[in-house]
């Protein structure tokens, strides 16, 4: 892996899994329940100065991670709750680039995602909690990838990309704190 490649995927790059036992989603259903609470504690001492701090040289900023973060999350909590109420539902993805660069994300307050994170973190949670193992088999379709996800994949991918953002955010608090400025 290359150097750019270890800070742009600080635990590599998200794992597909085949095999998902109950103990990892126990495991993942944590991390998520936990992510609002983490986010905070990682950034009650940031202001806006240190905001616009990167984690890397062309990477977002510690203000696009957090929006980021939300945009994404909202969307996993849609799909999660149509394969919960429908037949291998087909999801709309978006381009999760093109929202970073909105008004949106430059112009509100990162508590505003925090809040958005709170809500629908506690109702994830609530819902993961509760789901049983027939449940985490339910899936939706992809159509960007041409491939079914299945709910407990979807777990694993929000714990891996709660945990890969969190560190994003980290990096850029340490470039920010030693001085380096990347644009």
């Amino acid at each position: 892996m290359s150097e750019i490649d270890k800070i742009r995927y600080p635990f590599g790059r998200m794992p597909v899994y085949e095999e998902i036992s109950s103990a990892m989603l126990d495991s993942w259903i944590e991390t998520i329940g936990n992510l609002p609470n983490d986010l905070n504690n990682l950034i009650s001492d940031i202001n806006p100065t240190i905001e616009i701090a990167k984690y890397r040289e062309g990477g977002w900023t510690i203000k696009q991670l957090i929006h980021h973060i939300a945009d994404s999350h909202v969307n996993a909590y849609i799909r999660l709750k149509l394969a919960l109420t429908e037949d291998a539902p087909i999801i709309k993805p978006y381009y999760e680039e093109r929202w970073a660069e909105l008004v949106d994300t430059f112009e509100t307050p990162v508590q505003l995602s925090i809040q958005i994170l709170e809500g629908i973190h506690g109702r994830m949670y609530c819902l993961l909690k509760a789901m049983s193992s027939e449940d985490f088999k339910r899936t939706y379709y992809h159509p960007e990838h041409k491939i079914n996800i299945s709910l407990a994949q979807l777990t694993g991918m929000y714990d891996w990309h709660s945990r890969h953002h969190l560190e994003h955010i980290k990096i850029a608090k340490q470039n920010y704190e030693n001085g380096i400025i990347l644009s």
